[in-house]
């Protein structure tokens, strides 16, 4: 069906004439009948009544009009959900499951007039590329895996340091443990089959490995997290990582243990990547909440990557004054607290 030509019958409708209708769509009233009349064959009837005196709406037309004007509302929305500027925040969180989706979900509850579309991109080349195109406004990743650096105009913060505990079955020899150090785990396994070389999770558990002399084992299908619990509650030997507040639920017969990880204690860095120019007025929004709760890494106590990013917020994080009344006011008000519910960490999510 023609969009124009049902946008022309509605406002015809609207101007009460198709004079008036031509003026307001800055056609002339021919290309107003003739629009009308092409929707008239496509549909087989009707839409108005002609007299002397002018047209009125036909039977056929009264009913056509609700439906019209639905379509119309249809192609309005589906061209705001892409179009720049006016679309909803489209924020990549690698993985439904991961923490980073439970600090979005705290940002919503805190901005809940702000719209957000939530995609899951699989590997920091993906995200930042997407970025960098305008095909997302944000993405949550470690930065910066060795070697690389973020292209020009493209700009991350810390906003959540994510802390790691060892997960074993009853049988491992770390079960009855209190708390263990890293150093404890040198030759050991940490099975973790979703780890893909080239992601920026592997680049992380790679030199949590060569610090402490464990082997992270990525050998193995990735059946998910079931198979992972399955295989981990049976054996004395294989163990993985979970992050703090992992909202894990297994069979009682499992009997499986979180073990919390000191001396130090590794957090995985995720930062909030964005592009400097872009205008999408919850960008900010997002950027303030994300950073004012953050409480900046402890000189001592934790351990990351020597080459994670570990830079000071911004000054623009204390920042609302250029957001929006409604979201500026929430801004303002805001806590600053986030609920980072802890979900699995990058490759157990897969």
């Amino acid at each position: 069906m023609d969009l124009i030509a049902v946008r022309t019958f509605v406002t015809a409708v609207d101007a009460g004439q198709f004079q008036e209708a031509a003026a307001t769509l800055s056609i002339t009233p021919q290309a107003v009948s003739k629009r009308i009349a092409v929707l008239e064959k496509d549909l087989g009837v009707q839409l108005f009544s002609r007299t002397a005196r002018g047209a009125r709406l036909s039977i056929d037309g009264q009913a056509f009009l609700p439906y019209a004007r639905t379509l119309l509302q249809a192609e309005e929305r589906a061209a705001a959900s892409v179009r720049p500027g006016r679309r909803a925040l489209r924020v990549d969180v690698i993985g439904r499951r991961v923490s980073v989706a439970g600090l979005l979900r705290d940002f919503h509850r805190a901005y809940p007039e702000t719209d957000l579309d939530i995609v899951t991109l699989f590997d920091s080349d993906t995200a930042i590329a997407a970025v960098r195109d305008g095909m997302i406004d944000a993405t949550f990743r470690a930065v910066t895996m060795p070697g690389r650096q973020l292209p020009d105009g493209i700009e991350a913060t810390p906003v959540f340091d994510e802390p790691l505990l060892l997960f074993a079955g009853p049988a491992h020899e770390f079960a009855a443990a209190r708390a263990i150090a890293p150093a404890q785990l040198a030759g050991r396994r940490i099975w973790m089959p979703g780890n893909m070389p080239g992601t920026e999770w592997a680049a992380y558990y790679d030199e949590l490995a060569a610090t402490f002399g464990l082997t992270i084992d990525s050998i193995g299908p990735n059946f998910g997290i079931e198979h992972l619990l399955d295989t981990i509650a049976d054996s004395s030997t294989l163990a993985t990582f979970v992050s703090e507040r992992t909202p894990l639920v297994w069979p009682a017969g499992h009997d499986l243990r979180l073990i919390p990880l000191h001396d130090p204690t590794p957090v995985y860095p995720h930062s909030l990547i964005w592009r400097t120019d872009n205008p999408h007025p919850a960008l900010t929004a997002l950027r303030h909440h994300l950073t004012s709760a953050y409480p900046g890494r402890p000189d001592s106590g934790t351990w990351a990557p020597k080459w994670a990013q570990r830079a000071t917020p911004p000054s623009w994080a204390g920042s609302c004054g250029s957001l929006s009344r409604p979201v500026k006011d929430a801004c303002e008000g805001e806590s600053g607290q986030v609920d980072a519910r802890g979900l699995l960490l990058g490759p157990l999510a897969k």
